[in-house]
């Protein structure tokens, strides 16, 4: 990361902080509605095979199967020291991710039955589970033919937290008068809050503390976990697969209200490894390919991730919470 890259990065980080502590009271009241709402933010943050069986009601099967899962990636670890044996504990909440690869979306130009265009993509994801929040910052650019000049990058920042979600001008925008413009995008929340969900990570706490609603079956010989989401994603149902090494390697999801169609995806995970630039021995997948009603619509491959727990927030912006309440 170059220089300037770190001073902005740290000068948005600052403006983040002001406005955390200008509206500490407000984001306290709305994690404690959203712990009782949110699928994973409400249960324990026990993983260990005993202690998610008896939190949740699992039988034995899933819940070891659940605790494989937590393990092969590095979201569940032994606590206690000096020789104590105590239970196995979630210690993802949040993370960052960079990656490059291709996105696709309609354009203008669009017409049915044509493929969707693709863009060259620089992808940073910054995410959280406890309150569930995700801020997706992507410059896109659509390659020129040879000969012609190609357009401007577009560059976004796409935020989701809770039933808010908005975009914005630059990270931070809209938190400080004067400081960048915070665009109300709520009828985006709920996709949005889904690509949280549907992460490897997101797919076990889900699983979890979807209690006995869990189900798991085999599929041409691969173990395959089936439930449902709550909150505001209730009526969403998951599928994920597993592969031999028990990392997820495929998340469908579907809704039985057709209000929710739009949240129909399926995502492939592969070439997992700690892509830490500091190690953590958390696993994330190298290779992320997406796609929304048969659709492609992200494929990028991963090139660095912190997983260290890193400092985020996500304050709402007041024009947002405003738009929200009408």
């Amino acid at each position: 990361m170059s220089a300037r890259a770190k001073m902005t990065k740290v000068s948005a980080t600052r403006v983040l902080m002001i406005a955390a502590l200008a509206t500490l009271a407000f984001q306290t009241a709305a994690a404690q509605s959203n712990l009782a709402q949110t699928s994973a933010a409400a249960k324990p943050k026990t993983v260990g095979t005993a202690n998610a069986a008896a939190a949740s009601g699992n039988t034995s099967e899933v819940a070891k199967t659940l605790q494989a899962a937590a393990e092969a990636v590095g979201l569940a670890r032994w606590s206690g020291v000096g020789g104590q044996h105590l239970p196995e504990v979630d210690v993802i909440t949040t993370m960052e991710i960079w990656g490059s690869g291709t996105t696709y979306g309609q354009g203008q130009s669009y017409k049915p039955g044509e493929p969707w265009p693709a863009f060259k993509t620089d992808y940073h994801a910054a995410l959280d589970y406890n309150p569930p929040a995700m801020r997706v910052e992507m410059t896109r650019t659509i390659p020129s033919a040879p000969g012609q000049g190609g357009a401007a990058p577009q560059h976004t920042f796409q935020v989701v937290r809770d039933k808010y979600a908005w975009d914005e001008s630059e990270i931070g925008a809209g938190l400080v008068p004067g400081k960048g413009t915070a665009t109300p995008a709520m009828d985006t929340a709920n996709g949005r809050l889904l690509q949280l969900w549907i992460l490897p990570y997101g797919v076990i706490k889900a699983a979890l503390a979807a209690g006995d609603k869990t189900r798991i079956s085999t599929e041409n010989g691969a173990t395959v976990l089936t439930f449902p989401l709550s909150g505001q994603l209730a009526g969403v149902m998951v599928k994920a697969t597993l592969d031999a090494q028990n990392e997820v390697s495929k998340v469908e999801t579907r809704a039985d209200n057709p209000a929710l169609g739009d949240l129909l995806t399926e995502t492939e995970y592969s070439d997992y490894a700690d892509h830490g630039e500091i190690l953590t021995d958390v696993k994330s997948p190298g290779h992320i390919i997406r796609k929304q009603g048969g659709h492609p619509v992200l494929d990028i491959q991963v090139k660095m991730v912190d997983a260290n727990n890193p400092y985020l927030v996500f304050p709402v912006p007041e024009n947002v919470k405003k738009a929200a309440a009408r």
